[in-house]
C-alpha cells in the first residue's frame, strides 16, 4: 500500500516517517506475517501506514499512532528474538497494550516484581507461555503472585480464570504448591444432577469442562490425566470442598457468582498453610433462584481491604475472545444502565 492510498491526508506537518530497522530478515518476515497480514491487523487498528523496504519497516501517520504502532513492531519482534512464534492473539494483545499505554493507563511499571525480567508479565508452563494482553490482566496476574488470596471479577471472555489456572501451573511445575484444586459450583444442574446418565463423575464433568480445557492448554494431556489420578489435580464442584483443609495447593473456585454466601464462607476458610486461592465470577451472570444472595457479592463487601486479599475487575475493554463479544458485552451493560 502506497502514500497515494491515503485520501484526504492530515496536515503535511503533522505526517512524519518512523523508520525502524530489524537485523534479522528471517524475523521481519516473521514480523509482517503471511502477506503481511500483522501488518494490516496493526495498520487498521492504529490508523497508520506501514511500508516494507528492505530489512526497514516505515511506519507513516501523525504522531501519535506512530509512536504506539512502534511500541507494538518493538513489543513483537522482541518476542521474536526470544525464540516465540507470533499469532493472531498475540498481535491483537499488542494493540491493546499499546493502546493503554498511549491512554497513560500505564502507572505501575515501576513497580514490575523482579520475577518479570524487562517489565514484561510472563507465565510459564509446560506447553506455553502466557501474557497479559490487557492492563487489567497484567495488573491481575501480578496481583495472583503477590497475594495469598485474589478475586478476579468481569464478565465473561476476559480471561479470569484461564490466566489463574495458568498461574496455578506456573507456582505447581515451580514446586511452590503440591496439588491444583479446582471448583465449580455445578449451579446450573441443581435437582436434575440424578437423571443424568452414569456416575457421580459423568453428572458433574459437563459443568467443569472448561476447567479441563484450560489445564490441556498449560500441560501435556497424558500428564493432566496422570496427575488426576495421583490426585496431585482435582477437579470438583464446590459441594465437594466440605470438611477439607487445602494445604500447599493452587486454590481456583471459577463461577463464584454461583455460589451461596455459605458456600463461599466454607470455600475461603478451607485455605491451608501454604495454599493461594483464586475466586473467579461475573456478577452479571447469576443463576442461583430468585431470593437467594450471590456468596461473590457478599464476600467483595466484606473483604475489601483486607490485607492479603487483591481484588481486580474487568470490563468489556478486556476480552479476548472474538471482537463481537466486547461489543454484545457493552449492549447488555447499556441497557441494564437504561433500566
Amino acid at each position: 500500500m502506497g502514500i497515494s492510498a491515503l485520501t484526504a491526508p492530515p496536515n503535511p506537518k503533522d505526517i512524519l516517517e518512523t523508520p525502524l530497522e530489524f537485523p534479522d530478515n528471517m524475523l521481519l518476515i516473521e514480523l509482517c506475517g503471511e502477506f503481511d497480514r500483522n501488518l494490516a491487523q496493526i495498520e487498521h487498528a492504529v490508523g497508520v501506514q506501514i511500508l516494507r523496504r528492505g530489512n526497514q519497516l516505515a511506519i507513516i501517520g501523525e504522531a501519535g499512532p506512530r509512536s504506539e504502532a512502534t511500541v507494538i513492531l518493538q513489543e513483537l519482534y522482541a518476542k521474536l528474538e526470544a525464540g516465540r512464534t507470533i499469532e493472531p492473539g498475540d498481535v491483537d494483545g499488542a494493540i491493546r497494550m499499546g493502546r493503554e499505554a498511549r491512554d497513560d493507563r500505564v502507572s505501575r511499571d515501576g513497580d514490575q516484581l523482579e520475577m518479570f525480567q524487562g517489565g514484561r508479565v510472563e507465565i510459564k508452563t509446560r506447553k506455553k507461555i502466557v501474557e497479559p494482553r490487557t492492563e487489567a490482566q497484567k495488573a491481575y496476574v501480578r496481583a495472583l503472585f503477590e497475594n495469598e488470596l485474589g478475586f478476579g471479577i468481569g464478565p465473561a471472555g476476559t480471561g479470569k480464570t484461564y490466566l489463574a489456572v495458568a498461574v496455578g501451573v506456573n507456582m505447581f511445575l515451580a514446586g511452590h504448591v503440591d496439588r491444583i484444586i479446582l471448583s465449580r459450583p455445578a449451579v446450573e444442574a441443581g435437582e436434575k444432577l440424578g437423571y443424568l446418565p452414569g456416575d457421580m463423575k459423568d453428572k458433574v464433568d459437563p459443568y467443569m469442562q472448561p476447567l479441563y480445557d484450560a489445564l490441556n492448554d498449560f500441560l501435556p494431556a497424558k500428564q493432566v490425566q496422570k496427575l488426576i489420578e495421583e490426585k496431585r489435580i482435582e477437579i470438583a464442584p464446590l459441594a465437594f470442598m466440605r470438611g477439607r483443609t487445602l494445604a500447599n495447593a493452587f486454590c481456583v473456585l471459577d463461577e463464584a457468582q454461583n455460589a451461596t454466601t455459605m458456600q463461599m464462607k466454607m470455600f475461603l476458610t478451607r485455605l491451608g498453610e501454604g495454599s493461594r486461592m483464586v475466586i473467579t465470577g461475573d456478577r452479571s451472570q447469576v443463576d442461583l433462584p430468585r431470593g437467594v444472595q450471590s456468596g461473590l457479592r457478599e464476600a467483595e463487601s466484606l473483604l475489601g481491604g483486607v490485607k492479603g486479599i487483591s481484588f481486580n475487575y474487568f470490563t468489556a475493554k478486556d476480552v479476548v475472545r472474538h471482537p463481537l463479544v466486547a461489543r454484545i458485552i457493552e449492549a447488555y451493560d447499556k441497557a441494564e444502565a437504561q433500566g
